[in-house]
């Protein structure tokens, strides 16, 4: 399988199924990751906070750094590739409040509730997710299945599957992440 990194403020769209969409390091952002399994098309958006308002410019230069331009936007360009709304199986990670102990801007529980928000005003529902805590995440979409992995911190990886549903060392190993990457 070729892996495809997302990197953070990014987003990838996907329909080949030789290909792992990944992004590592998930701290306070959060990744949406989604797929239809008909027409067998995800992405994977790994934003940065929730409101563009605190920089208009830089969401118009890069949509995919914020919650609230990044989401439709990761919608619109799924559904230009036939996915639909009614089909996705949508799961997200990170939220976690990983460099702000006292809880002062908690950064990762608001990209947490914009993603809930903005996702429940456009009808979708999420399948599952692994959030918050003070761990970061490292997330990766099969395309070939639609089955979605998360490691936790140095921990090994589970797959999130159904409805919040996590199996730890799964029968059949998932593929490797990328060489030599944590």
């Amino acid at each position: 399988m070729r892996s495809v990194v997302v990197g953070i403020s990014d987003c990838k769209i996907s329909g080949d199924s030789e290909e792992l969409l990944i992004t590592y390091a998930l701290g306070s952002c959060i990744a949406v990751i989604l797929y239809d399994p008909i027409v067998k098309v995800g992405g994977l958006l790994h934003y940065m906070l929730p409101d563009s308002s605190i920089d208009r410019n830089k969401a118009q230069q890069n949509p995919f750094m914020f919650a609230d331009t990044g989401i439709p936007r990761l919608l619109e360009i799924v559904r230009a590739r036939g996915a639909q709304p009614g089909r996705m199986v949508v799961r997200l990670a990170g939220g976690a409040q990983v460099m702000d102990s006292q809880g002062t801007f908690q950064i990762g529980k608001r990209n947490y509730l914009a993603a809930r928000k903005i996702l429940w005003k456009a009808g979708i529902l999420i399948a599952s997710e692994a959030v918050g805590g003070e761990v970061s995440r490292t997330t990766r979409l099969e395309m070939s299945s639609g089955r979605m992995w998360v490691r936790e911190g140095a921990g090994t990886d589970c797959e999130l599957a159904g409805r919040g549903v996590s199996a730890k060392a799964p029968q059949k190993a998932p593929p490797k992440m990328m060489e030599g990457k944590v």
